[in-house]
């Protein structure tokens, strides 16, 4: 796949007939929100990656820290204090200037408004204070070194316009268009489960993308985007199954990409829901308030099976948590520590744990009961369905009964803590931080009433010590061996085990998108990067040119797109960041 440079590009290529050119991706994935204070769904974050500008961005070669609104930036001797000098020129798309008060607001709104930091509020928990002493100036003044300054995923808004928000937990920036940004796109138009439009902005400092318009379509059912895809409704669809990846690959003027992906799917069980008052909701079974429980259902799935006959090979087996092509922080346990799949030694925990066989062939409790439990999966993905099927007969033989509940919104018995297992995922990011923050206590929700960024309602003191010991070393390799201890830590404590990484398996119309930008640029992925690069870089090809039948014209519906982003869980809620909880998360 050919990638467009990171120079600006210059005015949109000639090659699509002289009319308007249009690139519409498919998706299956709802929106949680649009306010970048909320949203933690891939599909949100990816369009907030379009709209705003990020202090830094990640080079999409290697994922390494460059430039984006802060032009360049410098630490402190005792590392505590950031200076970032920010982009002169840069402008929102109403006209007025971006500057370093833009920033700095947006960071101290997140530091005093608990509403404020439901997304990405982890990034800011550190901050001392924030200053912008002049309009290219701002300063981040630490309370102990922060190794993710130059990964701050958080989207800097236009204060002129945010500052009239009155209620950060209520507001979702959906109701005015077009919404102002600072991105390569600006939003200008959203309909629940319909579509999402943006044009391209045309100030952008990179150079504007070349496309006219970019539109993301809802589909519900990923069948019915590969049927638009083939008929060139769209250009765009990712989350392919095997059968689809089969098919497609052979079709002509379609090209599959099929590379390592970002994500990873897991098992997580609810360890009891809480809320960092001290506060017990939800239903989850007690029984999985038992490790050796936990490690007994774990020891009875066989991940091999999953990525042969699920997968059908278009994924690597589970190990640590954070995927494989991130490989300075890959972990796998040790021969002795792993959980492998072993039916007898999932037995014999069960018997230890006070669970044995009865005359039925069922497991029952102390009181008598039946062990039965539910698992929370995606009505709308295909493999979450099948692993479910396998995950019933496995524990069927252990003697467990596992009702399966997949449902079109995960998010709310996620968040109430209505679930006893659930199919989980995650996009990771160049830097781990953010997947690692949500396991932390200070991830719990406030209160039973509000939502959190919490992934399982996990709280382990000695995986919070890691955690700040990692997110203050500025030392590369010792952060890593730190993120890898807390990924063993976690492996341990057994209320989530990785059962697959994915690959990122998309496809697109070669005539209507001449070339694209992967990240990482060998070998990587489309839909859900870690920044802009995709849709700010495709060429547009011949087919592009919007046609009547298509799509609602401007101002109407366009065709728009989707891509039915796999699993999982919680997403990545990336969730009302639960929340996207259950959904896809970023």
């Amino acid at each position: 796949m050919a990638a467009a440079p990171l120079a600006a590009q210059g005015a949109p290529a000639d090659d699509a007939g002289g009319g308007r050119k249009v690139l519409t991706v498919a998706v299956s994935q709802s929106v949680d929100s649009l306010s970048p204070f909320l949203a933690q769904r891939v599909i949100s974050t990816s369009v907030h990656r379009l709209m705003y500008p990020y202090l830094t961005e990640y080079d999409p070669r290697d994922g390494h820290a460059i430039p984006g609104l802060a032009a360049s930036w410098k630490v402190s001797p005792d590392k505590l204090t950031w200076t970032y000098t920010i982009r002169a020129g840069s402008r929102w798309s109403d006209g007025q200037p971006v500057t370093a008060r833009d920033a700095a607001w947006t960071f101290e709104k997140m530091m005093t408004d608990r509403g404020a930091a439901t997304a990405t509020g982890s990034f800011v928990a550190n901050f001392k204070k924030v200053t912008a002493p002049d309009p290219a100036t701002l300063v981040v003044e630490l309370a102990r070194p922060q190794a993710t300054m130059t990964a701050l995923d958080v989207p800097i808004v236009p204060e002129h316009v945010w500052n009239k928000v009155a209620d950060f937990t209520k507001f979702n920036n959906d109701r005015s268009f077009p919404v102002v940004g600072a991105g390569p796109f600006v939003l200008t138009g959203y309909k629940v489960d319909q579509y999402i439009r943006l044009r391209p902005n045309k100030g952008f400092w990179r150079g504007a993308p070349r496309f006219d318009e970019l539109v993301f379509k809802y589909y519900k059912d990923n069948d019915a985007a590969v049927v638009a895809l083939r008929k060139g409704e769209v250009s765009f669809v990712s989350g392919l199954t095997p059968a689809q990846t089969t098919a497609l690959a052979s079709a002509p003027g379609i090209k599959v990409n099929d590379a390592p992906g970002r994500r990873f799917l897991a098992l997580a069980t609810n360890p009891g829901a809480r809320s960092r008052d001290g506060t017990r909701f939800g239903d989850g079974d007690p029984a999985l308030l038992d490790a050796r429980v936990r490690r007994a259902l774990f020891a009875a799935v066989d991940r091999t099976m999953i990525v042969d006959k699920v997968f059908q090979g278009h994924a690597v087996e589970g190990q640590g948590y954070i995927p494989p092509r991130f490989g300075a922080y890959f972990w796998r346990p040790a021969d002795g520590q792993r959980i492998a799949y072993d039916p007898a030694r999932a037995a014999a925990l069960l018997d230890a744990a006070g669970y044995p066989r009865g005359p039925d062939g069922a497991r029952h409790g102390k009181d008598g009961g039946a062990l039965g439990l539910r698992l929370l999966c995606h009505a709308v993905d295909p493999n979450d369905k099948a692993i479910s099927k396998y995950l019933q007969e496995w524990w069927a033989a252990l003697g467990v009964t596992l009702t399966v509940n997949c449902v079109d919104n995960v998010s709310d018995p996620w968040a109430a803590g209505e679930y006893d297992l659930a199919l989980d995922g995650y996009s990771v990011s160049p830097d781990p931080d953010y997947v690692l923050s949500i396991h932390t206590c200070a991830a719990l929700p406030a209160t039973a009433a509000v939502s959190g960024r919490t992934d399982d309602f996990v709280c382990d003191r000695r995986f919070d010590e890691l955690y700040a010991q990692q997110l203050a070393e500025y030392d590369t390799a010792k952060r890593a061996d730190l993120v890898r201890r807390m990924e063993s830590r976690l492996y341990d404590t057994g209320y989530i085990n990785v059962m697959a990484y994915p690959n990122a398996v998309e496809a697109y119309r070669t005539d209507q998108i001449r070339s694209i930008m992967t990240m990482p640029e060998a070998g990587g992925n489309i839909y859900g990067q870690d920044g802009y690069w995709s849709w700010w870089s495709a060429v547009p090809g011949p087919g592009a040119v919007a046609r009547r039948g298509a799509g609602p014209s401007a101002g109407a519906v366009l065709a728009v797109v989707a891509g039915a982003v796999a699993l999982a869980g919680l997403g990545a809620w990336v969730a009302l960041r639960r929340r996207a909880g259950a959904d896809d998360r970023e």
